[in-house]
Order: C-alpha cells, then sequence, then structure tokens
C-alpha cells in the first residue's frame, strides 16, 4: 500500500440514478453492482407487493402502510415518496454509515427523491438521469417486461413526460442507445466524482507533508 492510500481517505458519496420507468437505470444499476464491489446499493422500504423473483432485505424491504407511516413520523427515511399509489422510502442510518466509512451508495429512484436528498445532503450527491433513445423506443421496453397491464404501461407513458421534465435538476444526463456504452458512462462520472478534492480526507495535510519533504 502507498503512502497516499496511507494518508488519504474519503468520505463516500451517493450515486442517484434516475429515469422514466423502462429507459434502463435497474439493468444499469445492476452491471455497475456486478462490476465495482467497492459500491453497494441502498434498499428501500416499500409498501407494494413483492413480484414474483424479489427478495426481502434484497430488493427491497417490504412493510405495510402504517409502518410506513411510522417510519415517517419518527424521520427514518433520507427521502421517500408515493409513486402510483405505493410508497417508496430510503431508511437513513445504513446509507449515512457508509458514507461515513468511506463506501459508495447506488439509489434507483425518482426526481422527487433526488430532490429530497440534495435538500439534505446536497455535497454527498451525484445524480444522473437517464433518458431513453426515444418515447416509442421506451414503449417498447415497458411492453417487453411483460410485467405490468396494458394500463399500468399507459399510466407509466403518460408519467414518463413530467419525470422528464425534471432533467435539469440532474448533474449528469446520459441517453441509453446502447447499455454498455451507458454503464462505461455512469462509471467514467463515478471516478471523476471520487476524485474530486473536497472528498479526499486528510489530502491537505498529506500535501503539508509532501512539501515539508516527509
Amino acid at each position: 500500500m502507498s503512502d497516499s492510500n496511507n494518508v488519504i481517505g474519503r468520505r463516500g458519496l451517493m450515486l442517484v440514478l434516475s429515469s422514466p420507468s423502462g429507459a434502463g437505470k435497474t439493468s444499469i444499476a445492476r452491471r455497475l453492482l456486478n462490476e465495482d464491489f467497492t459500491l453497494e446499493m441502498s434498499i428501500s422500504a416499500t409498501t407494494r407487493k413483492r413480484r414474483p423473483g424479489e427478495v426481502e432485505g434484497r430488493d427491497y424491504h417490504f412493510v405495510d402502510r402504517d409502518s410506513f407511516h411510522i417510519m415517517i413520523n419518527n424521520r427514518e427515511f433520507l427521502e421517500y415518496a408515493k409513486v402510483f399509489d405505493h410508497y417508496y422510502g430510503t431508511p437513513k442510518g445504513a446509507v449515512m454509515k457508509a458514507l461515513e466509512g468511506g463506501r459508495d451508495v447506488l439509489f434507483d429512484i425518482d426526481w422527487q427523491g433526488t430532490q429530497q436528498i440534495a435538500d439534505a445532503k446536497r455535497e454527498d450527491l451525484v445524480s444522473v438521469f437517464i433518458l431513453p433513445p426515444s418515447t416509442r423506443d421506451l414503449e417498447i421496453r415497458l411492453s417487453k417486461r411483460a410485467q405490468d397491464s396494458a394500463g399500468v404501461i399507459s399510466a407509466r407513458m403518460a408519467r414518463a413526460s413530467d419525470e422528464i421534465s425534471h432533467y435539469r435538476e440532474y448533474d449528469y444526463i446520459v441517453v441509453n442507445h446502447d447499455i454498455d456504452i451507458a454503464v462505461a458512462s455512469v462509471k467514467a462520472i463515478l471516478t471523476a466524482e471520487r476524485l474530486k478534492r473536497d472528498r479526499q480526507v486528510g489530502l491537505t495535510d498529506f500535501v503539508k507533508r509532501m512539501r515539508a519533504g516527509l
């Protein structure tokens, strides 16, 4: 291990990926987690029913509405929102512990949650909005997933325009023409943000030691 690794630490960051449903943020998030073992996923709590293949504590913490509202009242969420008649929220404790330990946390959340995190912890936030190549492409992707009814797909498409209108609130924009290129783009963003001067704990003392010839 080099001297720089001994004396320069780093505060973790919160990497937020947002997009209209079907634009690819979940696929990108999974690739990032599989290829970058220093990144961990924030596990949200939700009041929606578990889908086939989902696992409690891995995909979500599944809770009833009463429990969710108790958590809201106890200020246990870093952010929360109501989406399609279901609540989603990020428990605060685990995320703060990770950041303080120099670990990065990935979020798959919408613009409402991103706004709340920006209000609470802007200095730790890196936000990326994923756009689909076209509206038609988005509709095709939603239909191919075969997870939702035609009515739900229609509602998601109607909501997509509003979601896309919030793109200016994000630090970076990635158009998902190709999943490999999109993943590489987000990786480049993450690498650059990890190297930012303000995130390197102990850097000032390290430079002082260098200038002193130590």
